[in-house]
């Protein structure tokens, strides 16, 4: 008989595969025989481990007058029935040996996934019907088709904003929590396996979600143990917004053959009002000041021409940006900010130059219309105020360029007014309509989507060089009449 082949003993094996005599990969959060079998694990939820206690099954009676029939059961007699009395469609099953942990697990569930359906859900969009319909009813549905990851990240948003409501619930923050990081752990394993046909979808509705969860988690980051002031630097950048929206633009980059034909992601990307930028600096606009001196600036900190070049468009498409979203704040435009600007503009954030503060200054400032949406409550002011502290109130240069964004932000009325916004609301529908009839996000999404796909064929280097050609053509098609251009490409892979 040929010797047995050496092997690895499972030793710490979940309850289940142990129950089960089979061996157990020990895989976290979820065993490999779980997975595949689509139930619960010890060890994800511990909880889990008592009701996997086996339960010692009571042996039949045997018959004391039948010797040579030892395994033969006594059964009892047939109780007789009326043949009108009508018989149960069912057997009552037995009870699950739930423990305490479980059943508050279950209850926790079921609380959260009833408060995004009735309320979260209605928060994710704004001023877009449609889009809500979506979040609400087929979102939902599409994550129980084993979507784990976006799953939970429906569950971690609507946890954060029970938390909102009840910020010393130490159970709603637990939950928040552990969600997110299994959402983030999932999702995380999903894109190393590669974006595809199946996952597209999911993939995309869960970076959403991600970014949601970043951004109203900056009003709980004292309470988590963080503090929005760095202890050697001050104010600390939430650059992890950036980050969040821009893994956004990512996917959608990346997996836009699958997404342009999704009934799912194409009305909520159509939902967002379609960007209408002047990259060409001939027009007056609002936040022209901002770019005083820019040439000066980057022949003096930018060592070659190529970051000058990079820099300084880097700059002028942020405040192009900002215009745009500052003609029409209520419909949700200046969140598109996080996830149009560049590359190159998050790493000026990261250096801290004072350009790029001051354009992020006025960018909050544009939040202040949104201050009614519980995840930006507050943001303006905060932001506003934090960027604020790291200038010296006598620079001649900067000083003067924050008191819009100081004046918004300390602006205690529900409605601004016209003149201290610098916009007149009634031209909000108008300028939508305008852009409306000149095609809608998606068709911007079209051009982003080339770019990357080009992108992906370049040397490593290759895609600060892409920055340069794609603002030269953003800026071409700008100057060509009823022509309205969407996104700068700084995209990252999100492998």
């Amino acid at each position: 008989m040929p010797p047995r082949r050496s092997h690895k003993k499972s030793r710490a094996g979940c309850r289940r595969c142990k129950a089960r005599k089979i061996k157990c990969d020990e895989v976290h959060p979820r065993c490999g025989n779980c997975t595949k079998h689509g139930v619960a694990c010890d060890f994800e939820h511990p909880g889990v481990a008592d009701a996997l206690t086996p339960v010692e099954t009571p042996r039949p009676m045997t018959s004391t007058s039948n010797c040579d029939s030892p395994s033969t059961s006594t059964l009892p007699p047939t109780p007789s029935v009326d043949p009108s009395t009508p018989l149960p469609l069912y057997r009552n099953p037995e009870p699950l040996p739930l423990t305490s942990n479980s059943k508050s697990s279950r209850m926790m569930e079921l609380k959260l996934l009833h408060h995004y359906t009735t309320i979260t859900c209605e928060t994710l969009a704004i001023s877009s019907p449609v889009s809500e319909k979506i979040w609400r009813d087929t979102v939902p549905n599409l994550a129980f088709t084993g979507a784990n990851f976006l799953a939970d990240a429906l569950l971690a948003v609507s946890a954060l904003h029970l938390r909102y409501h009840s910020p010393q619930d130490q159970e709603l923050i637990r939950a928040s929590h552990a969600y997110m990081a299994s959402t983030l752990s999932e999702y995380g394993a999903s894109l190393s396996k590669g974006i595809n046909e199946s996952n597209a979808e999911a993939l995309f509705l869960t970076a959403a979600l991600i970014a949601f969860q970043s951004t109203a988690s900056r009003i709980f980051t004292r309470d988590d143990g963080g503090d929005l002031k760095e202890r050697s630097d001050g104010y600390a950048l939430p650059l992890s917004w950036f980050h969040s929206f821009q893994g956004v633009k990512a996917i959608v980059a990346s997996s836009w053959q699958w997404l342009r034909h999704s009934g799912i992601v194409i009305p909520i990307i159509e939902s967002q009002p379609a960007l209408n930028l002047d990259l060409s600096g001939e027009n007056a606009n609002f936040f022209g000041h901002l770019l005083n001196g820019v040439e000066e600036e980057t022949s003096s900190m930018d060592d070659d021409p190529a970051s000058q070049v990079l820099t300084r468009q880097a700059y002028q498409h942020a405040v192009a940006v900002l215009d745009w979203a500052h003609k029409i704040p209520h419909t949700g435009a200046p969140l598109v900010f996080l996830a149009t600007v560049s590359r190159r503009f998050v790493e000026l954030l990261e250096a801290r130059r004072p350009r790029a503060l001051a354009i992020l200054a006025s960018y909050f400032g544009l939040l202040k219309c949104l201050d009614g949406v519980w995840w930006l409550k507050g943001v303006a002011r905060r932001e506003v105020m934090g960027i604020v502290s790291l200038f010296d109130p006598d620079d001649e240069e900067w000083w003067p360029r924050l008191q819009w964004p100081l004046r918004i932000a300390l602006y205690e009325g529900d409605v601004i007014p016209p003149d201290i916004w610098g916009a007149d609301w009634a031209a909000e529908k108008t300028l939508l309509d305008e852009a409306s009839q000149n095609g809608g996000f998606v068709s911007h999404i079209e051009i982003l989507s080339q770019m990357f796909s080009a992108m992906q064929n370049m040397p490593t280097s290759m895609p600060d060089v892409l920055d340069v050609v794609a603002h030269q053509t953003l800026y071409n098609q700008s100057r060509t009449p009823n022509r309205h251009i969407l996104l700068q490409d700084g995209t990252h892979s999100p492998h």
